[in-house]
C-alpha cells in the first residue's frame, strides 16, 4: 500500500529578520531527485513555499489540503535552518500523525540540534536519495528501519545511526522529477541582480559531481559531500542537458559544481560533446578552481558556449593560501589563466576572502592590491565566515576570536564574526564595502561592464552601490 509523501522547501522569510531580504529561489533539483526515487512506489508531490512566498497560514492550508502521511523538509544552507523547524511545527499543527523528516545541508551539519525539536521525527544525515526511499518503505511496512543515515528519538533518547553512505555511482540516479513542479517559473525568473545570473532564459542549474579533495579551512563541502570526488560521466550529463533542452526549452545553464573541472580529461570530453552535439547553450561556471584550468580547457569552454567564469582565488598572499587556507594555488598561474580568459572575451569574476585568524592587516591589504592588479570584470570580496564543522570555526573558537553569544544561524553574511589582535568585524565590514566599490566602479568602462553583466542599467547599479555602502555603517566603531 503506497503512502502519500509531500516534499517541501519552507519559506525562508518565515525566519524573524528575513521578511524583507532578497533571497534566492532554490531550483528544485534535490527535491526532484528524491521524488524520482520514490514516485514509482508512492504518491509524491512537491511544495515550494519559498518560491510561492507562502505565509505560514497558507502553508498550513496547503498541508491540510494535501493530507500527506510523510512530509520531507529540505534546507540547503545553515543560514536557513530555522525555517525547517518552523515548517515542522506547522505540519504537526495540521496533524500530529504526519511523519516529519528533515534533510539537507543544515540537517547533515547539525543533526542533533534539529532532532531536539519535538516536531521532527527523523533527520537524514548525509545524501538522502536512498535513505529517504528506505524510510518511506519502512513506513509502508516493506522494509526495516535504515541502518545508517538517520537520527531519531526513541524513549526520549537520541539514536544516531551515523551519516548515510556516499553515493558513488551518480549515473545511477534518475533525472529530477520536474514534472511535479511548474518548472517554467524557475527557468524564466532571474530574481536577483547578480553578475552570476544566467545569460539567457529559460535556464536550468545542474550538478555534475559531489565531494572535494581540497582542504580549504573555511569550506563545509568536505563535511557535506566527502573528500573523495564522485562524478557523473559526460554521457550522463549530456543526457540531462538534452532532456532539459527538449522538454523545457532551456537556452542557458549554470553549473553549480564545486569541482566541475577537477578531472580535466572528463571536463574536456564533456565540453567537446556539447560542441559536437551543437547544443548552442550559454552557460556559466561558478566558484571555479582556477588551478584546475589550462589553456585548452578554457578554449573549449569558450567554444562550447561559456559566457561567464567565476574563479575562486581567495587570497593574494602565498603564505595565507598555503598556511591558513590550505589552497593549492600559485598566484603566477592564476595571473596567466586570467590573462587567457580575458583574451577569449569571457566575462570574468574573482572571489576573495579576508579576515582569517592568523592573517595580518597588511596581508589583507595585499589581497586587495592583488585583486585590483589582476583587473577582472568583477571582484567579489567576502568576510571569512566560521561555518559549523570547519577548521576556521574550530580555530576561531579555540582562540576565543568568536563572541560568546555567536550563533551562526543568526549571523549576517555581510558582517564579520571574528575578532583578532589584527582586526575587528567592523574593520573588515568597512574595508570590504569601500574596496569592493573602489575596485569595481572607479572607472566608467568597468561600471558599464558590470551593469551589462548584471543585466541592469547604470542608474540601478548606482542604487545598489549606495545601499551596499550604507550597510557598512562606518559610524559603528564598536563592532
Amino acid at each position: 500500500m503506497a503512502i502519500k509523501v509531500l516534499l517541501v522547501y519552507p519559506n525562508f522569510r518565515w525566519i524573524p529578520g528575513f521578511e524583507t531580504k532578497t533571497l534566492w529561489n532554490v531550483h528544485p533539483y534535490n527535491l526532484g531527485l528524491i521524488a524520482s526515487m520514490i514516485e514509482s512506489e508512492h504518491e509524491v508531490s512537491i511544495l515550494d513555499a519559498n518560491m510561492e512566498k507562502l505565509s505560514k497560514e497558507e502553508f498550513f492550508d496547503r498541508i491540510k489540503e494535501n493530507n500527506p502521511d510523510v512530509v520531507g523538509i529540505s534546507v540547503l544552507t545553515n543560514e536557513y535552518g530555522d525555517a525547517a523547524i518552523i515548517a515542522a511545527d506547522i505540519v504537526k499543527k495540521v496533524n500530529q500523525k504526519i511523519k516529519t523528516i528533515v534533510g539537507g545541508v543544515h540537517a547533515t551539519s547539525n543533526p542533533h540540534v534539529v532532532i531536539k525539536n519535538p516536531n521532527v521525527n527523523y533527520v537524514i544525515s548525509g545524501e538522502g536519495e536512498y535513505v529517504f526511499k528506505d524510510l518511506c518503505n519502512f513506513f509502508d511496512g516493506k522494509k526495516e528501519l535504515p541502518e545508517n543515515g538517520i537520527v531519531y528519538k526513541k524513549d526520549g533518547e537520541i539514536i544516531d545511526t551515523g551519516r548515510a553512505s556516499f553515493i558513488h555511482d551518480l549515473d545511477a540516479l534518475p533525472l529530477p522529477a520536474y514534472h511535479l513542479v511548474d518548472f517554467a517559473k524557475y527557468a524564466n525568473e532571474i530574481q536577483r541582480e547578480s553578475v552570476d545570473r544566467p545569460r539567457d532564459i529559460p535556464y536550468a542549474r545542474i550538478l555534475t559531481s559531489r565531494g572535494c579533495p581540497f582542504n580549504c579551512c573555511f569550506c563545509e563541502v568536505e563535511t557535506i559531500s566527502g573528500k573523495k570526488p564522485r562524478v557523473r560521466s559526460p554521457e550522463h550529463i549530456i543526457k540531462e542537458i538534452e532532456w532539459l533542452k527538449e522538454k523545457y526549452g532551456i537556452k542557458a545553464l549554470i553549473f553549480d559544481d564545486d569541482n566541475l573541472f577537477i578531472y580535466k580529461d572528463r571536463a574536456k570530453k564533456l565540453l567537446q560533446l556539447m560542441i559536437d552535439k551543437k547544443l548552442n547553450l550559454k552557460w556559466n561556471a561558478i566558484a571555479v578552481a582556477i588551478f584546475k584550468l589550462d589553456e585548452e580547457l578554457v578554449e573549449l569552454m569558450k567554444e562550447s558556449g561559456c559566457q561567464y567564469i567565476d574563479v575562486a582565488i581567495e587570497s593574494g598572499v602565498e603564505r595565507v593560501l598555503k598556511d591558513i587556507i590550505h589552497k593549492p594555488l600559485d598566484l603566477d598561474y592564476a595571473r596567466h589563466m586570467i590573462k587567457k580568459i580575458k583574451e577569449l572575451d569571457i566575462d570574468l569574476a574573482a572571489n576573495f576572502v579576508i579576515g582569517f585568524p592568523g592573517e595580518t592587516w597588511n596581508e589583507i591589504r595585499q589581497t586587495i592590491k592583488f585583486a585590483e592588479e589582476i583587473d577582472v570584470d568583477y571582484t567579489k570580496i567576502f568576510i571569512a565566515t566560521p561555518l559549523p564543522n570547519t577548521e576556521l570555526y574550530r580555530i576561531a573558537k579555540e582562540k576565543g576570536y568568536l563572541r560568546k553569544d555567536f550563533d551562526f544561524n543568526k549571523h549576517l553574511w555581510t558582517d564579520g564574526a571574528i575578532t583578532t589582535p589584527e582586526f575587528r568585524p567592523v574593520d573588515l565590514k568597512i574595508l570590504r564595502s569601500y574596496e569592493w566599490d573602489r575596485i569595481n566602479f572607479s572607472k566608467e568602462n568597468k561600471r558599464k561592464k558590470v551593469a551589462q553583466m548584471m543585466g541592469i542599467t547604470e542608474e540601478r547599479l548606482n542604487e545598489i552601490r549606495k545601499t551596499t555602502l550604507a550597510r557598512a555603517n562606518p559610524g559603528d566603531i564598536n563592532g
